[in-house]
């Protein structure tokens, strides 16, 4: 009956399973067997050579990304609905020592390369102001929308133009992959993304993160920035463990698949509700306060998104028997 946050959900139990294999003596930080495995996984997953750390949490994630992409004094250019604009309490600030973000436009918080160029042309190339030295994009977005492999290629190619780095916030990059289709790669460094924060805690995880430098370099210093920020955890194999449990036999799809699917769902029951498309695992609905409250009373958790507006996130655990009282209810308001 909870349709709160992917973030509530269980844990999938392939990883209590795995928690338990790596339940024994080995190296301490990232130097055992699990985490030195990672490179060559996701080497393999994205086929291309990259360089993958885990880290315990998106917010890490997306901040050491933007500390190897941008300096200080200059800015990243992200959505105004960006989770790190709006969710992350200024961590991309301070992980950077200070380096600005710049907001862009764009319908349900996609940027595009005419809404970041406004953005991009309106800086003047002078001592007097952030210069820009990144910019970063959400796929699945905060409103589920999902970029698809074109979409960020033409901001890829923009980025390389300007000489930008580009990062993409994949705190639900999985339900973007079943939702397209597509291969990770096509998605990520063929379209020019050189830094990705891959979730796996909304999807099956219990505190474990990734982190993937496509340009591999970027990893050097980012070893020390992790360190330095606190997040190098002693027993690190218990983070690889779990991102190591997720990727076997494409768990990660499956469940992105599932909550997907969920999600598809609600969206046949609430009909012209929807304020988005449904694209990954998030339902945007338009209700009054007084049908919002008509569904809570009948034991429905969700998030108020603001004025006449609902949002309910489907989990990889949500199954049809339990998803579908909700459809019903929706689509009898």
């Amino acid at each position: 009956m909870r349709f709160f946050s992917d973030n509530a959900a269980p844990v999938h139990p392939a990883v209590f399973a795995a928690l338990e294999q790596a339940n024994t003596l080995d190296t301490a930080y990232d130097g055992d067997g699990w985490s030195r495995q990672l490179d060559a996984r996701f080497s393999d997953l994205f086929e291309v050579e990259v360089r993958a750390l885990w880290v315990p949490s998106g917010t890490s994630a997306n901040c050491l990304a933007l500390a190897a992409l941008c300096p200080p004094h200059g800015a990243v250019v992200c959505h105004r609905d960006a989770h790190i604009q709006n969710d992350e309490c200024g961590a991309p600030e301070f992980y950077t020592h200070g380096a600005k973000l710049l907001l862009g436009e764009g319908e349900g918080a996609k940027l595009t390369p005419k809404t970041i160029l406004a953005v991009l042309d309106a800086t003047r190339d002078d001592v007097h102001q952030v210069q820009p030295h990144a910019i970063s994009i959400t796929n699945a977005t905060e409103y589920g929308r999902v970029y698809t492999p074109n979409e960020v290629a033409a901001i890829g190619h923009l980025a390389r133009e300007r000489r930008l780095g580009l990062h993409m916030d994949g705190a639900r990059f999985a339900n973007a992959v079943a939702h397209l289709g597509c291969t990770p790669a096509d998605l990520t460094w063929r379209a020019g993304v050189d830094a990705l924060s891959f979730g796996f805690v909304k999807n099956g995880g219990m505190s474990a993160e990734a982190l993937i430098f496509f340009k591999t370099d970027l990893q050097a210093a980012t070893l020390y920035r992790r360190k330095r920020a606190g997040l190098l955890l002693s027993k690190g194999r218990y983070l690889a463990a779990q991102i190591h449990a997720l990727l076997d036999h494409d768990l990660w799809l499956d469940n992105a698949r599932a909550s997907n699917a969920g999600a598809t769902m609600l969206a046949e029951a609430a009909g012209d509700r929807l304020v988005h498309p449904v694209e990954a695992n998030e339902v945007f609905l338009r209700v009054t306060a007084a049908e919002a409250e008509r569904l809570r009373a009948k034991g429905f958790d969700f998030y108020d998104w603001g004025p006449g507006e609902a949002r309910l996130v489907i989990s990889w655990d949500h199954r049809a028997e339990a998803i579908r009282p909700l459809a019903d209810a929706i689509a009898a308001l």
